[in-house]
This record gives C-alpha cells, structure tokens and sequence, in this order.
C-alpha cells in the first residue's frame, strides 16, 4: 500500500480561511492524501493563564498566554464545513485534530473519516475512550511517551471494542534535533503492538520523513506553511510548498524502489549482464578429438556462453569439432 501522506496545516492558517484554503491548494498540487488543521475551543483547552511552550514564544516573538494565542487560531462550525466542501472539491481528505470532546463531536457530526490523536492526549485515559467509542479510524502520536504509556493507550482504545489504531512515532520539540529522533522506535512500536505506525515529523528538511517510508512508515505527517518567515508558532518548524512537493515525490520513489523483496535481476539488468558478466573461451585453437585442458580456455566477456562457473566441468572432455582460438564455449562443443 502507498505511505499514506499527511500534509499538517495545524494552525498555520493563522485564523484565515482563505489562508487555509490557499493551504489545501498547496497540498493538492504537492500530491499529499490528505491536509489536516486542527480543531479545538480555547476555553475548553486551556487556562487563561497558562504560559506558552518556549519554541512558542520563541517563534512568536511575544509572551502571551496560551490562551490567547490559541484564541485567535480557532475555527468555526462554518470555517469548517467550508473547508471540508473546499477539499471535496479539491480529492483530497479533510482531517483535523480535536483537543476537546465537544470538539470531537463537532468533527464526528461532520463525517470526519479517522481521528487523529496529538502526543499530548495520550495519557488523557477519558479523552481516548471518547474518541474510541465513535468507532471510528484512529492515528494516535506518542511524542513524550514511554513504552508503557503507549500500551496503556492502546489498552483504553481497546476497551472500547476499537481496533482500528494506526501510532506514529514523533519527538515532540519543534523543532526536533535530529539527534532526539530515534527513528528505530517506530520499529519496536511496530513490533511490540502488531500495529501500522508511522512518523509524524518535526524536524527540519525532509530526509527523516524518507528514511521512514524506508523503514517501513505506513503513514506521514509533515507540518507545511505557505511562508516559513509568517507571524505563528508552527510556521519555522514547517516546510514551505517547493518542499513539500519534493517530500512526496521523494516518498513516492522510495516506495518504487523498495521493490517486492524478491531477489532477482530487474529487466533493464538483464542485457548488462551479458555485457559484463563472463564466459569460457578458448585461448588457443583447439583440433577435433583433442582433450580440452586447463590451459586451453580462458575467462572473458560477454557473458553469452557457458558460466565460469562450469569451468571444471569442461576439464578433460574431447572437442567435438575444431574450435578457434577466442571462441566462446557452446554446449555441444565437448563431450
């Protein structure tokens, strides 16, 4: 199956709708399945006086609360509907990512076809069983967790009868070193749960992203911006649209060149080994009935007539006709 390509637009409509349908475009000419915001009431998500993440403030330039600046990133009902119709337009899947169970009803009454679950939920056992009783498709990040907390999630979603988990590994600092990244993790997630996984990638550049899909990631998600220079907290930790097409098209190649796994030499392969694999010739002119030794024959290319590898083989038998020096071994030669 292809890696299924999410372009993360999170927040970085900055409170704009047409800013994000100008987002959705960008994903659809970059080739991406799906675009995914993100869903939530301030009042619901945060205290008024909770203080911003340091890369929020650092990206930000400014010290406003939480709050306040999720407040003005919120979208409506009809924002919406409008970019849900906006992106059927478009083929391409709406997501968003809810913080909030009005929120998940929101998204629920609106057809959503999966829930995507952020890192920070993962231990919000009443939130998890929430989302899993709509039995409904669920991608669930476990940026900051432990082994054990990724069980116990996974237990509490299956409580609720829902098998229908995808986790995708994530290192939740924006943006994330490639040094705290462990890309292997997603390996042992893989392993230890008999589940699909995936990355959700925070790093900067693309090349995680594809030594993913190499791992084996059944799902990617990249945040994107239409300017990484753009006021917001998202919008540095992003790719810009040239870089998101390339993401995709690198993806798509890596999901080519991993083959079926079966060893075996490609078409275009077979006439480059005629050219450079070798044959048995003769060094030397060889009468009729006279015994073929060792240093009548020599190893050349191209590699047309009998293998090396049947060298011995040949040793001691009687030439069956007189062959000329240079000349490449056929069977029917000796006998």
């Amino acid at each position: 199956m292809p890696t299924f390509i999410i372009a993360e637009a999170g927040v970085n409509h900055n409170g704009n709708i047409e800013l994000a349908k100008s987002l959705i475009d960008i994903a659809c000419e970059a080739g991406c399945d799906a675009i995914k915001f993100q869903t939530f009431k301030a009042d619901n998500l945060v205290i008024k006086s909770a203080q911003k993440a340091e890369y929020q403030i650092k990206n930000t330039g400014n010290n406003d609360s939480q709050y306040d600046m999720l407040k003005k990133l919120e979208l409506s009902y009809e924002n919406h509907k409008e970019l849900i119709k906006y992106c059927n337009s478009k083929n391409i899947l709406f997501l968003s990512t809810p913080f909030d169970e009005e929120s998940v009803d929101m998204l629920y009454d609106l057809g959503i076809k999966l829930f995507k679950i952020p890192s920070g939920e993962i231990t919000n056992k009443p939130f998890l069983k929430y989302i899993a009783k709509k039995q409904k498709t669920i991608i669930l990040s476990t940026g900051m967790s432990t082994l054990g907390e990724v069980e116990e999630a996974l237990k509490w979603i299956y409580e609720e009868g829902n098998y229908q988990v995808t986790l995708l590994h994530c290192t939740s600092n924006y943006p994330a070193e490639i040094s705290d990244v462990n890309l292997k993790a997603m390996l042992t997630l893989k392993d230890a749960f008999k589940v699909k996984v995936g990355y959700s990638d925070h790093t900067l550049g693309t090349e995680v992203s594809i030594a993913a899909v190499a791992l084996g990631a059944e799902v990617i998600e990249k945040h994107f911006t239409l300017d990484k220079n753009m006021e917001g907290p998202d919008h540095k930790a992003s790719l810009e649209p040239l870089e998101l097409k390339k993401l995709v098209q690198a993806i798509r190649n890596i999901e080519i060149a991993l083959g079926d796994g079966v060893k075996k030499p490609s078409r275009q392969e077979l006439s480059t080994r005629e050219v450079v694999r070798k044959s048995i010739v003769t060094c030397r002119s060889i009468e009729k009935g006279e015994t073929i030794t060792h240093e009548m024959l020599a190893l050349k290319r191209p590699g047309t007539g009998l293998e090396a590898k049947y060298l011995e083989m040949i040793l001691n038998k009687k030439a069956t006709r007189n062959l000329p020096s240079d000349y490449i071994l056929q069977i029917g030669d000796f006998q």
